[in-house]
Order: structure tokens, then C-alpha cells, then sequence
């Protein structure tokens, strides 16, 4: 069997186990989010269990959680727009406020039918990003849910679909990268046309014959340290995302992903950074 082939098999395995635990833990969008735009567009659905999101040509639609928090295990599941979504942007990220802020990005670019999604992350820190990668997926995120997971601890941040790692951003503050690590965030997510940019730099545009679009989402886990006027640490007391890394397996893992599905990596983009690539591209192949 082809080694590609082992490893996909491997990793269908861990989606059913991640699934299983992400259900486990999964919390109350009527309790722990805020709709932020959209009014109608966004429903809360199955006692609180399901939520989408749809945009039209009049709105997008866009939540965040009610809690901010500073480290820790975010597990979200989405099934994207089908269809012809170019145009489309669907987003599952992290971000503090103000100027100077942090963010770290899940963004889903739509393309027109038959094509595939772009998966594209980003890590902002002291409000300076330009830390972009992108991916193709490696199924149709549109006919099933899959788990986008953002770990953030002091040391590193890790992003996972289906709990397979597919980006490592390193904490090298000592070369002097900056690194989020002080400004609580909030869990955000939206759904908005960028068709001035989403699909093919702009030059597919959303077909609003097409509208309403919708994505889903469900078993939104926040397994991190809130912030407030009682800190308290993760909610389940289970803080192993507080050191995680890579082991042997996730490193084998995360290089069948760049290697196959990698589309862009700011790293390797010499024409961009002339006077010399940004100094983290220089200490980590797993950025």
C-alpha cells in the first residue's frame, strides 16, 4: 500500500476518536456565544447544540464567545458552504481587540463549483500578521463536519483538522518574533463575501442567484484558562494542551500535509520579503 495511503488510513481512525471526545465536551451555543452580526442570518438551532451561519447579499453573519480567554484548546466542528461558495469566506479564528492586536486564523476560501476549498491560517501578533499558509483539504469539507482545532500555549501554536496537525507557529520571542502570549482573546466566527480577493485574487465573484450561503457549525469546545473577573483555569481541568507538541507520529503527520496539500507558505515566498525572509522561517520547518 502506498505510504500516503497508510498514514490517510491512520488518520480516519483519530477522526472518530476526536469526533467521540469533541462530543464529549461539547458546550451550549445559547449559553456560550453572542450573535455579533447578522440578526436572522445566524440561528442557534437543536436546544442549542447546532448553529449556522448564512450570508446573502444584504449581510453576512458572525458569533463570538462570550468569554475571553489566554491559552488553551479550541475545538470547533464546521460543514462549509457547498456548492458554488467562491466568493465566500467562512472563519473560525481567535483575537484580542484595539491596536496591536493578536489573532490566530482558520479562514475557508469558496471557489466555484468542482474546485476546492483553501483552507487559509495566519498568526497575528502585536497587530503585525503576514504569516500566511494555505492548504487544499484533503476531503469535502461540505458534506460532513470536521473538527478545526486551534492549540495556543506559551510555547507554540498548533492548528489540527481532525486532530491531524497541520501547522506548527513557534514561540521565538528570544530572536526577536513576536509572539501572542499577554492579550486575552475571544473564539470568533463569521461568514461574509470577499469576492474582491476570497477566490482566485478576486477574479471569480460571488453568485448571488446562488444566495442564501450557509455553513454549520456544533460541538464548539473551549478547554482553556478564561479571563475575567474570576480567572479560573481550563473547565474540564485536563490542561494538556498547556505543553503540547509534536510527537514522532505528528511530526510524520504534518509533513504528509505540507508535502501534499501545503498551496502557499509566506516562508518560502523570497519575492515578497526582498530584503530577506522573516527570521522564524529560518529556525522551524514546521511553521
Amino acid at each position: 500500500m502506498e505510504a500516503s495511503n497508510i498514514y490517510y488510513s491512520g488518520f480516519m481512525a483519530l477522526i472518530v476518536i476526536t469526533s467521540l471526545v469533541t462530543s464529549a465536551l461539547a458546550a451550549n451555543f445559547f449559553d456560550d456565544i453572542d450573535i455579533t452580526f447578522g440578526n436572522q442570518h445566524a440561528k442557534i438551532l437543536n436546544g442549542g447544540q447546532d448553529l449556522t451561519l448564512s450570508l446573502d447579499q444584504y449581510s453576512g453573519s458572525g458569533f463570538q464567545s462570550k468569554n475571553e480567554y489566554l491559552f488553551g484548546r479550541f475545538d470547533m466542528q464546521l460543514k462549509l458552504v457547498p456548492a458554488n461558495s467562491a466568493g465566500t469566506v467562512t472563519t473560525f479564528y481567535l483575537s484580542s481587540q484595539g491596536a496591536g492586536h493578536d489573532e490566530i486564523d482558520f479562514e475557508f476560501l469558496g471557489n466555484s463549483s468542482g474546485n476546492p476549498y483553501t483552507i487559509h491560517t495566519n498568526v497575528y501578533a502585536q497587530g503585525k500578521g503576514n504569516k500566511e499558509q494555505q492548504f487544499r483539504p484533503w476531503f469535502d469539507p461540505t458534506t460532513a463536519f470536521h473538527t478545526y482545532t486551534i492549540v495556543w500555549n506559551s510555547q507554540r501554536i498548533i492548528f489540527l483538522i481532525d486532530n491531524i496537525p497541520i501547522r506548527v507557529f513557534n514561540n521565538y520571542e528570544a530572536s526577536g518574533v513576536p509572539y501572542p502570549k499577554s492579550q486575552p482573546m475571544r473564539v470568533y466566527a463569521s461568514l461574509w463575501n470577499a469576492d474582491d480577493w476570497a477566490t482566485q485574487g478576486g477574479r471569480v465573484k460571488t453568485d448571488w442567484t446562488k444566495a442564501p450561503f450557509t455553513a454549520s457549525y456544533r460541538n464548539f469546545n473551549a478547554n482553556a484558562n478564561m479571563v475575567g473577573p474570576k480567572p479560573t483555569a481550563s473547565e474540564n481541568n485536563n490542561q494538556a494542551w498547556s505543553t503540547q507538541g509534536l510527537d514522532a507520529a505528528g511530526r510524520n503527520r504534518i509533513r504528509w500535509v505540507q508535502t501534499k496539500y501545503m498551496i502557499y507558505n509566506y516562508c518560502n515566498d523570497n519575492a515578497r520579503f526582498p530584503g530577506g525572509l522573516p527570521t522564524e522561517c529560518k529556525r522551524s520547518k514546521y511553521l
